[in-house]
């Protein structure tokens, strides 16, 4: 009898996935440094919509640096699921064939 351990590498290669992604927001995040304020800077009077400077025009959003945390974790943890029912299924299996 042969079993195949497809389920598990799907599920190990989804909690790395998941990792990844998280690695990857987490380090978003921690770059997304607010601009000192410096006293006694005040915005142009002229201008309604101020152009962005080229520092926060490359920083990542913040807001979908922490949904891709969120959708990491969740990765994660649906492959973590899939393994622990994989090892369930086999322990089953050799369970029923011993």
């Amino acid at each position: 009898m042969e079993i195949s351990a497809s389920a598990f590498n799907s599920g190990i290669s989804t909690i790395q996935s998941g990792q990844r992604r998280i690695d990857q927001a987490a380090l978003d995040i921690a770059s997304n440094t607010l601009a000192p304020a410096q006293p006694g800077a005040t915005p142009p009077v002229n201008q309604v919509n101020p152009t962005p400077s080229l520092a926060e025009q490359t920083r990542p959003d913040l807001a979908e640096s922490l949904v891709a945390l969120r959708e990491g974790q969740n990765e994660a943890q649906a492959g973590t699921k899939v393994v622990k029912t994989a090892d369930e299924v086999l322990g089953t299996l050799i369970d029923t064939t011993a």
